[in-house]
């Protein structure tokens, strides 16, 4: 394992809705131990939330107990990070700053999106914490 990560909502979200593709691949190596995942009290409620959602699940192939299970063997392999100190980076979607603050807290290496020019942006920069998609993190880029 040589990749500590934080997985945006938008990844978790396509893996479930996918029946292939890049974020299931992150999805399904996370869950043979190949990344570490990081999770805190933001980021569960909001995978929780958005997974129920009618549009998410009137276009999932999975049954909501099957999603439910998946979900928590996810967790099982989740590092749960306390956040002690918010950092407020001020990227464009302000409710995606608790995903910055989880991976300095746990020291992830990468932020894994979709969603990448809302986390590009912030005005307070960390070098080391690499922000990218699922396929440039499948690449090793």
């Amino acid at each position: 394992m040589d990749k500590v990560v934080v997985i945006d909502t938008s990844v978790i979200i396509s893996a479930l809705i996918g029946k292939k593709g890049p974020s299931r691949e992150v999805l399904r190596k996370s869950l043979l131990g190949e990344h570490k995942p990081l999770i805190s009290n933001a980021l569960f409620l909001e995978y929780e939330d958005v997974s129920k959602r009618k549009r998410v699940l009137d276009v999932c192939p999975l049954k909501s107990r099957e999603i439910a299970e998946l979900l928590n063997a996810f967790y099982s392999v989740c590092d749960w990070v306390p956040i002690y100190y918010l950092w407020r980076p001020n990227i464009a979607d302000e409710g995606d700053n608790f995903l910055i603050e989880l991976a300095l807290a746990g020291n992830a290496t990468h932020i894994v999106t979709n969603n990448i020019s809302d986390l590009k942006n912030a005005e307070l920069k960390f070098p080391e914490l690499k922000i990218m998609t699922p396929v440039k993190l499948l690449r090793g880029e």
